[in-house]
């Protein structure tokens, strides 16, 4: 047995005995080696319907949406297990803006039960933060998710390829065609680093998906030939 496996075994009990596992959501105790009750759990909306290009729920699965046959993203096929509501997204915000690690740990085990795309990347490559924002929040949320994603598929994780050269506006604050101009030549791909035919770009949360299609433009002008696209959840489009 591997030496790694056999300790996290042996472990196992030991960690649970020392910090009891408690739902983030509840307070309940925690269940299935989560900080997550079941009926907590049960509670996460899957993204089961929706379109297999941008991920959009839809009522029922379809290859593409009416607004990727309008416009194809320029990425391949995406994989987004879970639409960003209620109680995911109370999970997601004490991740990404109240610094809780714990959350993190939570939300990239949940990712990483879910059933991953038939054809995986050559490596994974998280959406990266301008240095002052990664200064603000002191570290980075598509890492932290990245990092378990990548262990277990044994995937090279990717996080040196891709640099974001300016700050921008929050794109919570924009419409549709303000995010992408806020983002436009917000990219830009390191210097001499050795480019993969085949890359997973990798977010938390999808929105209307603008600051991800720019990132996927830059790596395809730097002669990335397939850019798929990993989020953990999808919002659904505002009306």
């Amino acid at each position: 047995m591997d030496a790694r496996i056999a300790w996290q075994a042996i472990s196992r009990p030991l960690r649970c005995f020392l910090l009891p596992l408690h739902c983030l959501l509840c307070g309940a105790q925690g269940e299935d080696e989560l900080d997550l009750c079941r009926a907590c759990a049960a509670e996460l909306p899957r993204n089961r319907s929706c379109c297999a290009r941008c991920a959009l729920p839809l009522a029922e699965a379809a290859a593409l949406c009416g607004q990727c046959q309008r416009r194809a993203p320029p990425w391949q096929v995406a994989w987004v297990p879970f639409r960003y509501g209620w109680p995911l997204d109370r999970l997601e915000s004490r991740f990404k803006f109240a610094g809780s690690l714990a959350a993190g740990r939570v939300l990239s085990t949940l990712w990483l039960r879910e059933p991953p795309l038939m054809s995986l990347p050559q490596v994974i490559v998280p959406m990266p933060l301008h240095r002052a924002r990664l200064r603000e929040r002191g570290y980075n949320q598509a890492i932290e998710l990245a990092r378990p994603l990548a262990r277990d598929l044994k995937l090279p994780l990717r996080h040196d390829l891709l640099q974001r050269t300016r700050a921008t506006q929050a794109q919570t604050e924009l419409g549709a065609l303000a995010r992408r101009r806020n983002v436009r030549g917000a990219f830009a791909v390191r210097d001499g680093t050795a480019i993969p035919a085949h890359v997973a770009l990798l977010d938390d949360v999808m929105t209307t998906g603008a600051t991800l299609a720019e990132a996927a433009r830059c790596l395809r002008r730097a002669g990335v030939q397939r850019v798929d696209l990993w989020a953990l959840a999808r919002a659904p489009h505002r009306r």
